[in-house]
Formats: C-alpha cells, sequence, structure tokens
C-alpha cells in the first residue's frame, strides 16, 4: 500500500526550521480545496478551521511541518562548506549522505564527506563522528566557485524519496513530523465530510518544532482553544536495541500511542480512551514525567492554559534518512481524533479535576 498522495507530496517538500514555506504551501492548497478558513501567522504556521455547529468547543489538532536540517556556516577558501546542525542530528547519521542545498536561486546539491577510514589512526576510529569534522562537497573548484552556488545561512536537508515497503509501510526523511501535519488535515477534512461537530476543529501546521516548539507557541496563544491534541511521532519499541521497559511497549502496528504525565490533560486522555474503546481502535501508552518533547509543552500553558493531550505513532531511526511508520498506524490515529472531535459536546468538561 503506498503512502497517500498527499503524504507523499509533504515528505518530497524541503522544510527546514525557520525556511517551511515548500511543504506548508503544499498543506495549505490541500487545506482550502475543504476548509472554511484558512490563515497563516507572521511566523509561518498555517491554520485550516472546519466550522462546527457552535463556537465551542474549538479543538485544535497540531502537529509541526519542520524538520530537522543544517545550516551552512562557512564556505572555505577550497570550496567546502561547514555546517551547523538546525535541530537535533546524530552526527554519525550524516556521514555518506546526499543532501539538498536550498539557495535563493534553487536547489545545489551535494554530499556530506569526511577523511577517509584508510587515512584514521585506530583511535580516531573509536571516537564518534562530530558535526565540526564533517563538510559538505558541492563540487566547487574553489571557494569563489562554491560561494558563487552557495551563501553562509542557506539550509540543508537530506535527499531522500519517500520508499514504500512491504505490509502497508513506508520509509523517508521527515516522516517527523509530516504524519502529524498529515494527520491534522486529514482529521479536519473528514470533520467536514460528516457534517461538523458541535465545536469547530482546527488542523494546524506549526513551523518552528525542532528548535523549540515556536509556531505552536505563537498559535496557541491567538487561536485560544478549548483544547489541544498534538500529533508527533515516538520510538518504536520494536527494534533492537530499544527497551519497551523504559519507553513503553509500542512497536509498528500497535496503534496511536497516548502520553501520560504531568503536563498533558487527564480529561482529555479519557475522552481518548472512551473513544478508543467505542470506536474499537487499540491504543497504547507513553509515559512522561516532565515535558514530551512536543508542541505540547508550550501549547498546555498558553494564556491560562489549554487542556492537552498527546497522540503519537510508532516509528523507527528517528532524525534519520530511513525513519519507518506503519501506514495502518497512521490511519488509526486519524480515525481516533475524527471520533473525538465529532463526539465533543458544548456542555463536554474539560476540567482537570
Amino acid at each position: 500500500m503506498p503512502a497517500p498522495e498527499l503524504l507523499q507530496k509533504l515528505l518530497t517538500a524541503p522544510a527546514p526550521p525557520g525556511n517551511e514555506g515548500l511543504a506548508a504551501r503544499v498543506w495549505r492548497e490541500a487545506a482550502e480545496s475543504f476548509a472554511d478558513e484558512v490563515t497563516t501567522d507572521k511566523l509561518g504556521t498555517t491554520v485550516a478551521r472546519v466550522n462546527g455547529r457552535g463556537e465551542h468547543p474549538l479543538m485544535a489538532v497540531v502537529g509541526h511541518i519542520d524538520e530537522i536540517a543544517l545550516l551552512v556556516s562557512h564556505v572555505s577558501d577550497k570550496g567546502y562548506l561547514h555546517v551547523v546542525q538546525s535541530g537535533g542530528w546524530d552526527a554519525q547519521v550524516l556521514v555518506g549522505q546526499r543532501v539538498e542545498i536550498l539557495t535563493r536561486d534553487g536547489v545545489v546539491p551535494g554530499v556530506v564527506g569526511r577523511k577517509a577510514p584508510h587515512l584514521t589512526d585506530a583511535e580516531e576510529r573509536k571516537k564518534a563522528v562530530q558535526l565540526k569534522n564533517l563538510h559538505i562537497d558541492i563540487g566547487a573548484k574553489d571557494g569563489d566557485d562554491a560561494r558563487s552556488m552557495v551563501a553562509p545561512g542557506d539550509q540543508a536537508v537530506i535527499a531522500a524519496e519517500p520508499l514504500d515497503m512491504p505490509n502497508g509501510r513506508v520509509a523517508s526523511r521527515a516522516l517527523d513530523n509530516r504524519l502529524g501535519v498529515f494527520v491534522a488535515i486529514e482529521v479536519a477534512r473528514r470533520v467536514k465530510e460528516a457534517g461538523g461537530g458541535a465545536g469547530p476543529v482546527a488542523s494546524v501546521a506549526a513551523v518552528q518544532e525542532e528548535i523549540g516548539a515556536h509556531g505552536a507557541r505563537v498559535m496557541a496563544y491567538g487561536l485560544e482553544p478549548d483544547l489541544a491534541i498534538v500529533v508527533d511521532v515516538t520510538h518504536a519499541t520494536d527494534s533492537p536495541g530499544v527497551d519497551p521497559g523504559e519507553l513503553g511497549d509500542h512497536g509498528l502496528g500497535g496503534g496511536p500511542v497516548i502520553t501520560r504525565g504531568a503536563i498533558v490533560s487527564r480529561a482529555v486522555n479519557d475522552l481518548l480512551d472512551e473513544v478508543a474503546a467505542a470506536e474499537g481502535i487499540e491504543c497504547s501508552t507513553e509515559a512522561s514525567g516532565r515535558q514530551t518533547g512536543t508542541d505540547a509543552d508550550t501549547v498546555h500553558f498558553s494564556r491560562t492554559g489549554v487542556p492537552t493531550a498527546v497522540v503519537s505513532m510508532p516509528l523507527r531511526y528517528m532524525h534519520s534518512p530511513v525513519e519507518l511508520v506503519d501506514l495502518a498506524d497512521v490511519e488509526a490515529t486519524i480515525k481516533l481524533l475524527t471520533a473525538l472531535a465529532l463526539r465533543l459536546e458544548s456542555d463536554t468538561s474539560l476540567a482537570r479535576w
């Protein structure tokens, strides 16, 4: 089963933090085909609103559209690009990767290079790769040639097309978190097709999550949702070396993962549990004693507080060019949140206790 067309388009559009426009335009165009209102704020976060029978409860479904990237910090006189990270990279993953550098004049291809293993001594080979010891090679003859193509401040993403795999699974860069914005827009679309709920649904494609959840912070302040569901990915615990005892037991095909812990709303989680049971949707749990590492960390304390839940999809190999997901988990997440939106009533209690 191939990835849905919209998800494919989102995965092939680069969106480094602060420069999410290409992917955001794909998302916005899809939203404009059905939403009652589509707006974009000054940071670049886009909100697609589907009206309900009344103005409350306003439910925000929040995904982030940015992806981890690299930022050119220096162009050497020999024509090599030195970079810093924009988001959480493991430098070892970058070795030997092809990249796309986003310049004002278009995309410049490059490769991530380092000193060949033949030229390193035994002690060097024992050490973990550091980003400062890597560079991007764009095939330039010298520094002037390189500077004619690329400038400091230009951003780069991994060049990795989505790969359809057996059993309804897909591998790609940026599944973290194009999956979240895909779920968000699908929930709004299906609520619209069902005739709407008691209150509006606001589907959100937030920017700059990977560098601090800045887009979601601004969005929540302006939108003032009555409740928010942050949709993201979490570590699948069915791959070698990953401990379910530490993270919870949620492998590929296990369905949506509901975060339980300090900052998430027990009332909203109770509603999710009720909906999952009624719809026959299998869910699992992730425990979070402090921050969740998602947009929920800023959304939940906007203004006087927003009852917030986090629903995630299990993902293997996070923050790599080969992130891997089961599309059945994506569909189950869409069904769960659509059913929640349609079940909410104007008098649904969202009190914490």
